[in-house]
């Protein structure tokens, strides 16, 4: 027998703030996080724009302890997940008395930690280099610190997927309870913006660029050219319905149906591409039991990149069919920016508030879609839906694919 997976808690550190509501709120009143890179040195970079976090203060979160074995994807990571515990009513005694299972998606982890270690091992010697940072250099790091800090003593396990990990690690961690292997499991991703990755984005081409037009990191926009690096911590607190009836924890939603693919091509191969993602929305909707009537609006992963949004609105047209051209589409990279693995999370986090208000935002920034874009629920103001199921997508950018089934509990 399958066991029915419910959300009962979220915490969120985004470039919106440390709550779902605010994240959502500020989405639907149209107001982007994107701003101009700061102080930090960009190498000659061409792109300007970014989804740092500029007020991060993780003694607000973590407290009683010295927190400088935490690097700031671990600060960043469990924060979050301190406040998903809160959320969902886990105080210290309850986890005491069961083994709360943890997963982490990420794809870089401590970029900045490596970056640092190595650099200091070159410049100074090897007797120059923390032993504290080298524990942080581990991509698995980010989960065993939050362990620690918050006594969570279930499964401990890191997910790399690349930028799909976090949504990865909240499907992995529902099809564990799902089977029966854990009760309940805080699952999500996390990264962080860095001098390393912005670079290293920059000089690959996917970033939004100031060259001959303005920079455009906007989702599905027909003069879309690249995303805007941004960063962030998601958190989904899960447990199997019926043992959080037993607790009395409130449901706020239901996982239903996950599935992934990987586009071997890795997005060289259009049709190859567009099939594999098509191919990974129908098996989710199979496995929660849904069809494409059942799917109120999509959560699109779509971040400004050129080749790749073209490639999930091919998708979505080819899955749903006759329904596409009305079918109510969002994407929130427009405001936070392509956060990597903390970006499912929080695509998640802002569906539920979907599911709760009936409201869907808009896609901030938007002006124009491509020529004979197959899908016009596609809208730049916020809108008003019947919202009783979501489809949440993840499309790597190394061809990873995964789609999510949520909905309130039937």
């Amino acid at each position: 027998m399958e066991h029915r997976v419910a959300v009962t808690g979220i915490g969120v550190i985004s470039i919106y703030g440390d709550s779902p509501s605010m994240l959502f709120a500020a989405l639907c009143d149209g107001h982007t996080g994107i701003h101009p890179v700061g102080s930090m040195p960009r190498n000659d970079c061409a792109c300007h724009l970014s989804g740092q976090l500029t007020d991060f203060q993780p003694e607000k979160y973590l407290k009683g302890r010295p927190l400088r074995p935490l690097d700031r994807v671990s600060q960043l990571a469990s924060s979050a997940c301190g406040l998903a515990l809160e959320n969902s009513g886990w105080d210290a005694e309850d986890r005491s008395s069961v083994d709360l299972a943890l997963m982490v998606g990420t794809m870089f982890a401590g970029m900045h930690t490596i970056g640092d270690f190595d650099r200091t091992a070159i410049v100074s010697g090897p007797a120059s280099v923390s032993p504290m940072a080298f524990a942080n250099t581990v991509i698995s790091a980010a989960a065993g610190q939050t362990a620690i800090w918050h006594n969570m003593r279930g499964a401990n396990s890191t997910l790399a997927m690349g930028s799909i990990s976090g949504i990865a690690a909240v499907g992995h961690a529902a099809d564990s309870i799902r089977r029966g292997t854990s009760e309940a499991a805080l699952a999500g991703g996390v990264d962080e913006f860095s001098i390393e990755s912005f670079c290293g984005f920059d000089r690959a081409g996917l970033l939004c660029k100031n060259s001959t037009e303005p920079e455009r990191p906007i989702p599905f926009d027909q003069h879309r050219n690249g995303f805007a690096l941004g960063e962030g911590a998601g958190f989904l607190a899960l447990e199997e319905l019926a043992y959080a009836g037993e607790r009395g924890s409130t449901v706020l939603a239901e996982i239903k149906g996950y599935a992934t693919a990987f586009d071997y091509s890795q997005g060289k191969d259009r049709e190859l591409a567009v099939r594999t993602l098509a191919r990974t929305m129908q098996a989710a909707l199979e496995r929660s039991g849904k069809t494409i009537h059942d799917i109120d609006f999509v959560s699109a992963s779509a971040n400004g990149s050129v080749p790749r949004d073209c490639y999930e609105l091919m998708a979505l047209a080819s899955v749903f069919a006759e329904r596409a051209r009305d079918l109510p589409v969002t994407a929130i990279k427009c405001g936070i920016g392509e956060a990597l693995a903390a970006s499912g999370p929080l695509q998640l986090a802002v569906a539920i508030d979907i599911l709760k208000t009936g409201r869907l935002p808009g896609i901030i920034g938007l002006a124009e879609l491509p020529p004979s874009c197959p899908l016009q629920g596609i809208q730049a103001e916020t809108r008003d839906i019947r919202a009783r199921n979501g489809l949440i997508n993840g499309v790597g950018l190394d061809g990873n694919c995964c789609s999510l089934v949520i909905g309130l509990p039937d």
